[in-house]
C-alpha cells in the first residue's frame, strides 16, 4: 500500500538537504569536540588528583568544556551538585551527538548515500 500525500508532506525537509546536512554535520562535530574535551578533562583529573589545577592540559580542556558545563548548570535543577554538572553536560552532549547523527543518517538516506560522501 502506498503512502498518502499527508505522510510525504510531514517528512519533507524545510530547506535544501545539502544545507541541512552541513548543519547537522557541524553540530555533530561540535558535540564530538566537547565530549572529547570533557572526557579528557576527567581522565587527567583522575590521573593527577589534587594537582590537576596546575596542569596546563587540564586547564585547556576545562576551557573547552566550560561553556557546556555552564549550560548544563543552567539547565539542571539546583538539587544537582556542582561536582556532578560536568557529567550532566557530558550526557546532554551525548544526546545532542546522537540526535545530530540520526538526523544526518535520515538526510543521507533521503538524498542518496552517494551524495553524502
Amino acid at each position: 500500500m502506498g503512502k498518502s500525500s499527508d505522510d510525504n508532506r510531514r517528512f519533507r525537509l524545510p530547506c535544501l538537504p545539502h544545507v541541512m546536512l552541513i548543519f547537522f554535520t557541524t553540530l555533530k562535530l561540535i558535540a564530538e569536540i566537547a565530549l572529547l574535551a570533557l572526557a579528557g578533562q576527567w581522565l587527567i583529573g583522575l590521573m593527577s588528583g589534587a594537582a590537576r589545577n596546575g596542569n596546563l592540559f587540564y586547564t585547556l580542556l576545562q576551557l573547552l568544556g566550560r561553556p557546556w558545563t555552564r549550560a548544563a548548570r543552567w539547565l539542571s535543577p539546583r538539587v544537582v551538585l556542582d561536582r556532578h554538572v560536568p557529567l550532566v553536560a557530558f550526557f546532554l552532549l551525548l544526546l545532542m551527538w546522537a540526535a545530530a547523527s540520526l538526523a544526518k543518517v535520515i538526510i543521507c538516506l533521503r538524498m542518496g548515500v552517494d551524495l553524502c560522501k
